[in-house]
């Protein structure tokens, strides 16, 4: 099993690449296993499916900070991949708490990256003020910069997901954000292909894009390279899918007393398959040149 200064070195080349990548995003142990077994090069946390495992309505700030980084230090004893995570706002409003959360990802998690938002999680006032936004992302990036490895530190502009469509504010922030010594930039929400090439010619660091959002276009990886995005996550949209195929199998057996998605489903052998431990050649093979 690689350490964990060689998962984040890894990661780090990921970014460097002059191609985009995917960051799949598994939500417990087993899709994490099952990610790595189908050859993601990389993972990072989904809070929301995190939230659905657990019960829980995504963005009520209804998991904690302890909650979260139980769930990736599992993530991370599951697979040989670099894990990042989604870490919401750092379960604190001050650039103190900020901090502390990169630290504790890093120490106790066995995390090389995460993301810190500039949501609030209060409706009322849904997106930190510019200047206290950025105080936040410069002590997390300065809690990363304290770590022995690198650790890749994603500063996400939130208005999309809040009615709050400004690309001009958006772009400032993650101009900002990136002067402050974030090393992945994102905005989820954005889908627009006119939107997306602007941001991305718009900083100098790494652009993650999110795919999986309903309506939006159905960019490929190829395309969506080509406007200058270097990693692209899913977000919820594997837990969606997952969630979505249980709800119509449930609703069949229920509504109609039938059983014909059973014809669609993997054999026992092929899921147990993607639960074994991958060989070190396979992760070998996964390493970036």
């Amino acid at each position: 099993m690689p350490t964990q200064a060689e998962k984040a070195a890894q990661f780090q080349a990921l970014h460097q690449r002059a191609e985009a990548f995917v960051v799949a995003n598994p939500w417990d142990a087993g899709t994490a296993r099952i990610l790595t077994g189908l050859g993601f090069p990389a993972l990072s946390t989904s809070s929301a499916g995190l939230a659905f495992t657990l019960g829980r309505r995504d963005g009520t700030a209804s998991i904690s900070r302890a909650e979260t980084l139980a769930n990736a230090r599992s993530i991370v004893d599951a697979t040989p991949l670099p894990v990042a995570a989604d870490l919401e706002n750092g379960y604190g409003h001050t650039p103190k708490e900020a901090a502390e959360t990169i630290r504790l990802a890093a120490e106790t998690a066995g995390l090389v990256g995460g993301s810190i938002e500039d949501a609030t999680a209060d409706p009322g006032h849904p997106i930190y003020d510019f200047n206290h936004a950025v105080e936040r992302i410069a002590a997390a990036a300065a809690a990363a910069r304290a770590l022995p490895f690198p650790f890749m530190l994603v500063a996400r502009a939130e208005n999309y997901l809040h009615e709050r469509p400004d690309l001009d504010d958006t772009i400032r922030r993650l101009q900002a954000f990136e002067a402050a010594g974030a090393d992945v930039l994102f905005a989820p929400g954005i889908t627009a292909i006119d939107d997306i090439r602007t941001l991305c010619a718009s900083v100098n660091k790494p652009v993650n894009v999110l795919m999986g959002i309903r309506g939006a276009p159905l960019l490929s990886i190829q395309q969506l390279g080509a406007l200058g995005v270097r990693r692209i996550s899913i977000g919820s949209g594997f837990s969606r899918a997952a969630l979505t195929a249980f709800v119509h199998a449930a609703r069949e057996v229920i509504n109609n007393g039938t059983f014909t998605f059973t014809a669609d489903t993997l054999y026992m052998s092929e899921l147990a398959n993607l639960f074994e431990a991958p060989s070190e050649a396979s992760i070998q093979r996964r390493k970036p040149s």
